[in-house]
């Protein structure tokens, strides 16, 4: 090579490339962790380190004919980087990529000479080699003696020799500018150095790659948490590197070399903490409104107490708030104390982002603010009072963002979003209903990582984790959280409940099976299930004013049986409806009410969510009934896993804390009523005694080891497609998600009048439009339940009959499991949904059928209302 060596097409000096992404890096740990030099360092080095690998002749070349090249004039940068791109003479199966590069270049120098510890190399190889997504190659690299082998093919010895000596030409520059830049340089450059060693290499097949996530299965707790507290570290350098990577590269070289020789790159860091809006003032309005609309409250007093004891824990603070407290006002008082910008809140599920949003945009909270509700399915921004669309690449820019844990997880699984971690780390956030995700794989050691992130910034964490359940196990062995800096709000709800249990045999659907007998009016019965609400609600739709609600319906029917449940059940609401037979989604954080509750068995944490709904702002004179339905085989069993139950309860890692719990009440409870407050201070025990500690540890390493399998199979590493040109920009799904592998299906509908009138309609549910915009008429089935109705081997055989551009038409029928995969992979697109049943008309015309197949699942349409997608074989069951 001869002359100057680039980093990119706007001609940035490698060297002073690689020394001011460093050195943003370094200030954007300094930012937001403190004085942690040793991550500063980890971060540093990988700055000046990530790019070393563009001394390859061959990107210097390539890079050469792009600069000045129309195609570079444009603003924006490419998504990943600058790459070699050269369809007709390149290819990434035969040469390594530039950060792969980077990674050999790096273990050729002596870095221990300069670093404290292995952990630091260990950040910096994986902020290095994972800056960009890998290609997806025939042959995978899995060693650092893939990449060694293809180096030595393209190069031969020589050629690696004056690789490693222009590399340490870079160095040698980047210490001259950092020397010059500096007082004092952030490291003796003279101890970093590197040749060229053929044993050194010989090595390398041994080399394994950095893992993109690090986790082992364990039988011990502190484990996970040191596995937990190296990824957040791992996460925190790359994403720092990114983001100054991409912030650096935006600049033109004057800029840069201007920023450089003016001593100003620190004001490139700064921008990362600008923000614009008026989050303070509204909530400040808001507290006020609650002041002057309740004179002299003691409950305003007590709330504002709780708010400014959660400033003053500093680090991540919790608030352990019985249903009904005034959670949402308290953690906006919070936020305010704060200085407070921005506030992210992170919600486990949609429900609870929906029932935020109505509450926050009305009146009596912050209407005129900018609410922003971001999840996969909505995307729109509250403007005075009206939804409005949010415009694409203006997510994240509300006062307030309710999202979902899956959308700030993305941030940490994937590459092109890593950069919003910086975002997560700037703002204020609060972690709504937490305690669900304790059982949910993948996603409890995911969310501890961003725990540790936030707590890493010691009294600037401005988090808030906020449930009525806290899960003090969890919190303190997994999130390393001391349980006696929890802030707990006594509730003012004085009423008064009464506790019974009824036992039942699951067999049963009738009058015996509390889940399924008659209720009186304003009643709520929550199932573990969405399917025994519906086959409840079949069974009483005739003689029950009621209404139903569970995830199993499109999108569009979701969102309207939301309102209308919304509506009915809020305080002091229309009443339209006299009881609702729900799934488990209603019994976190929706501020509804009733006057009688029926829960199905289940673990303390959901009974007291459930509990949360009854009488939940305290205006009953007469004793609320609470009923706990216990199948017979649960009881007579002593907590072995013998009933329908015990077996859903303990596939969620959930049944023997869940059985504790109802074993401890059992021991504690008598015939007399209980306020609110003495039945979370009986939850507060449980969490204190031995077999409950004994039974939440058994049910939490199941847990955990389940998300290592998870994280390990469904957490992919960064990859990077190339987009085809002619491709569909309409709306697809991941092939693999934590929450579980789901594709598009199209079902038949089942009319269902009444127990004797049940109709096979020859249409179908799901209907779209050809666009990326609206898809609520679809409807998603997670891939092991289609997998184990033997749904997809029906179609695989039949299919072709009904539809004759089907994708697996083109595959003899000699290769069934070819063809099932292939429309699996398919599903992706609404358009090519799999068929979970058919028409009269297509199963007699099409595929010469007569029944529909014994598994065939359904859209079920009732007199009143849609009863959504349900199994042929459960609606027979109900003896319909």
């Amino acid at each position: 090579m001869s002359g100057e060596i680039y980093a990119n097409s706007q001609k940035q000096l490698l060297s002073h490339h690689l020394f001011a992404v460093g050195y943003v890096a370094a200030q954007l740990i300094e930012t937001f962790i403190g004085a942690d030099e040793k991550l500063k360092l980890s971060a540093f080095l990988a700055g000046c380190l990530h790019d070393l690998g563009k001394v390859d002749p061959q990107f210097q070349t390539w890079l050469n004919t792009q600069i000045g090249t129309s195609a570079n004039k444009n603003d924006s940068l490419p998504e990943d980087g600058f790459h070699i791109v050269d369809e007709e003479k390149f290819s990434f199966e035969k040469h390594p990529r530039h950060n792969e590069i980077s990674l050999w270049i790096i273990n050729f120098l002596n870095l221990s000479k300069v670093l404290s510890n292995k952990k630091q190399n260990e950040f910096i190889e994986h902020a290095v080699y994972w800056h960009h997504a890998k290609p997806i190659r025939k042959e995978e690299y899995t060693t650092l003696g893939h990449i060694h082998k293809k180096i030595k093919s393209a190069y031969k010895d020589k050629g690696m020799t004056e690789i490693l000596k222009y590399a340490c030409m870079q160095l040698e520059q980047i210490k001259k500018t950092d020397e010059k830049y500096a007082e004092n340089p952030h490291i003796d450059w003279s101890c970093i150095h590197g040749i060229f060693d053929t044993e050194i290499a010989y090595e390398f097949k041994k080399i394994n790659l950095p893992e993109y996530k690090q986790y082992d299965l364990e039988d011990d707790l502190d484990e996970y948490v040191d596995q937990v507290l190296l990824n957040s570290k791992a996460n925190i350098v790359r994403a720092c590197v990114i983001s100054a990577d991409r912030t650096v590269s935006a600049l033109t070289a004057d800029q840069l070399e201007s920023y450089i020789n003016n001593g100003k790159l620190f004001e490139l860091a700064a921008n990362f903490l600008k923000t614009n809006g008026e989050l303070g003032k509204h909530i400040s309005t808001c507290l006020t409104r609650f002041e002057e609309d309740y004179p002299d409250s003691d409950r305003n007093r007590r709330q504002t107490k709780a708010a400014k004891d959660l400033l003053e824990i500093g680090e991540v603070a919790v608030l352990n708030g019985p249903a009904g407290c005034g959670k949402t006002k308290i953690a906006l008082e919070w936020a305010k104390l704060g200085k407070a910008k921005k506030i992210i809140w992170v919600c486990p599920r949609v429900q609870v982002c929906e029932g935020l949003y109505q509450d926050l945009t009305s009146e009596e909270y912050l209407p005129k603010a900018k609410i922003e509700m971001l999840t996969g399915e909505f995307k729109y921004t509250n403007n005075n009072g009206k939804s409005v669309a949010t415009k694409e690449g203006e997510e994240f820019s509300g006062d307030i963002i309710l999202t979902t844990i899956d959308q700030v997880i993305n941030n940490i699984t994937t590459h092109t979003k890593v950069t919003a971690l910086i975002d997560f780390m700037a703002s204020h956030v609060v972690f709504d209903e937490y305690h669900e995700y304790v059982p949910m794989a993948g996603f409890n050691l995911l969310f501890s990582e961003l725990i540790q992130s936030k707590k890493l910034m010691g009294a600037n964490a401005n988090t808030l984790l906020v449930s009525a359940t806290p899960n003090p196990y969890f919190v303190e062995n997994i999130l390393d959280l001391d349980s006696e800096d929890f802030i707990a709000f006594e509730s003012s709800n004085g009423s008064q409940y009464q506790l019974k249990f009824k036992d039942f045999d699951e067999k049963l659907k009738d009058e015996s099976n509390p889940l399924f007998s008659l209720q009186p009016k304003n009643s709520i019965v929550i199932s573990n299930t969405a399917t025994v609400a519906q086959q409840a609600f079949i069974e009483h739709q005739d003689d029950e004013n009621g209404l139903l609600f569970h995830g199993k319906f499109k999108v569009s029917d979701k969102q309207m049986l939301f309102e209308e449940v919304y509506q009915s059940f809020k305080h002091s609401g229309n009443r339209q409806y006299s009881i609702l037979r729900s799934g488990p989604i209603v019994q976190a954080s929706l501020n509804i009410t009733c006057d009688h509750m029926v829960t199905e068995f289940t673990t303390a944490e959901n009974w007291l969510q459930r509990l949360g709904r009854l009488d939940r702002f305290g205006e009953n004179t007469s004793v609320n009934i609470f009923l706990t339905a216990t199948p017979s085989e649960i009881i007579t069993s002593k907590g072995k896993v013998k009933s329908n139950c015990a077996h859903f309860l303990n596939t969620l890692n959930s049944y023997y804390s869940a059985y504790a719990w109802f074993d401890y009440l059992q021991s504690k409870l008598t015939d007399k009523t209980y306020t609110i407050g003495q039945i979370y201070h009986l939850y507060q025990d449980f969490y204190q005694s031995q077999k409950g500690k004994q039974a939440v540890e058994q049910d939490l390493i199941a847990a955990l080891k389940n998300s290592v399998k998870t994280i390990k199979a469904k957490v992919h590493d960064p990859v990077r497609f190339i987009k085809n040109k002619k491709a569909s920009d309409r709306k697809k799904i991941k092939k693999s998600s934590l929450r579980g592998d789901s594709r598009f299906v199209q079902m038949a509908i089942l009319n269902i009048k009444n127990k004797e009138n049940t109709e096979f309609a020859n249409d179908y549910a799901m209907t779209w439009q050809h666009s990326d915009v609206d898809f609520s008429n679809c409807y998603t089935e997670s891939l092991d339940t289609i997998r184990n109705t033997g749904l997809l081997g029906y179609m695989a055989k039949k299919h072709g009959r009904v539809d004759k551009n089907s994708p697996a038409n083109k595959i003899p029928a000699s290769k069934m499991n070819l063809r099932k995969q292939i429309l699996e992979n398919a599903a992706v697109d609404p358009e090519s949904p799999i068929f979970l049943s058919y028409t009269p008309k297509d199963l007699s015309e099409k595929l010469g059928e007569k029944i529909p197949e014994e598994n065939a699942t359904y859209y079920v349409i009732g007199s009143n209302q849609v009863i959504g997608s349900m199994p042929l074989a459960k609606i027979n069951n109900n003896n319909l």
